[in-house]
């Protein structure tokens, strides 16, 4: 048998002449599509199949793998790659996202009010101002010891389970948030809008159709009206986009909503009504809760892990915590309630 010898010329350049091939590398090729939960399609899952994987890379080639995705599921969840610290997870943002709202900052997932034994109802991050966040990413760096887990709830299900009467209700008359700054639990006025001067503030609430009050012992009352439903932008799906269950006196932890009771209910630091107004009653506010735990996906968050939500579509809380919990959380693409259609 004559075996082939590749120093033949003619051999060398029929080699030569071979057309090129192109290989095409799908994104599934170098990370595995998984879901938590066989019953729930949030949150989808991804994860690497070569050790060493560029998450931040490989984002960049498969944008709009990842949003058609993330369009799709509402939110994504990055675990067991390798992401060291806040500039690769900001590279990782950009990747996907564009430019930061703001440099992403370490903090427990509470805000000031919120201590780790208390639990934070579901909200969409900023629905309460006149613009947010469209995307909202969560890093952990360190889980708590036990609990401290961000529950999520797909917006889109979340409308289906509220009676139509109260969605009636509140497409006709909206929300209002009525907030107090100064006294009585609430922070200072100084601290939230980070100056000193009520002209800055005064400015800052006009422009964002916020309707301002300066009370005795240089306190500050707003009040805020903004639609219920929202039409996703990209979607075009309805969506229940607000803080009105959030903000609500009832949802407070029962020990936390007794002692602000003690005071005027209009100095409360915060408290929901129909936009006209007049109290929401508690019933409805039971019905909307109820709607969220309906839909509720809930699972425990290992060190390393990326939550991607669109935050729009998908609210999300935090559970009361044990031991030290860590967390990088970074927002991005700004819209505002001119941008997108509302109900």
């Amino acid at each position: 048998m004559k075996s082939s010898n590749f120093s033949d010329s003619r051999n060398i350049d029929r080699f030569r002449l071979l057309p090129r091939k192109t290989i095409s590398i799908f994104p599934e090729d170098l990370v595995k599509v998984e879901h938590i939960f066989p019953q729930s399609h949030l949150p989808l899952v991804l994860k690497p199949n070569l050790d060493g994987l560029d998450l931040a890379e490989w984002a960049s080639d498969n944008r709009d793998f990842i949003r058609a995705k993330l369009l799709q599921y509402g939110g994504i969840l990055f675990r067991n790659f390798s992401i060291d610290g806040s500039t690769q997870f900001e590279k990782l943002i950009k990747s996907i996202s564009g430019d930061l709202l703001e440099e992403p900052t370490e903090q427990n997932i509470h805000n000031e009010e919120a201590s780790p034994k208390q639990n934070i109802f579901f909200h969409n991050e900023y629905s309460d101002k006149s613009s947010w966040p469209l995307k909202i990413f969560f890093f952990c760096i360190e889980p708590a010891q036990q609990g401290g887990e961000i529950p999520l709830a797909d917006c889109r299900r979340v409308i289906d389970h509220i009676n139509s009467r109260i969605k009636e209700q509140f497409l006709q008359k909206k929300w209002m948030l009525v907030r107090n700054f100064g006294g009585n639990f609430s922070q200072t006025w100084q601290r939230v809008f980070k100056t000193t001067d009520k002209s800055v503030v005064e400015k800052y609430c006009l422009s964002n159709n916020i309707e301002f009050e300066w009370k005795d012992n240089n306190r500050l009352r707003t009040r805020t009206v903004l639609p219920i439903i929202a039409q996703h932008p990209e979607t075009d799906e309805l969506i229940w986009f607000n803080q009105v269950a959030f903000f609500h006196i009832s949802t407070l932890e029962p020990l936390l909503r007794e002692a602000l009771l003690a005071f005027p209910e209009e100095d409360l630091p915060n408290n929901t009504y129909y936009g006209d107004g007049s109290p929401i009653e508690t019933s409805v506010i039971d019905e909307i809760s109820q709607a969220y735990r309906q839909e509720t996906v809930i699972f425990p968050g290992n060190k390393g892990d990326i939550l991607m939500l669109d935050n729009m579509l998908v609210a999300h809380g935090r559970t009361p915590f044990v031991g030290h919990q860590e967390v990088l959380v970074g927002m991005s693409e700004p819209f505002s309630y001119s941008q997108v259609a509302l109900e």
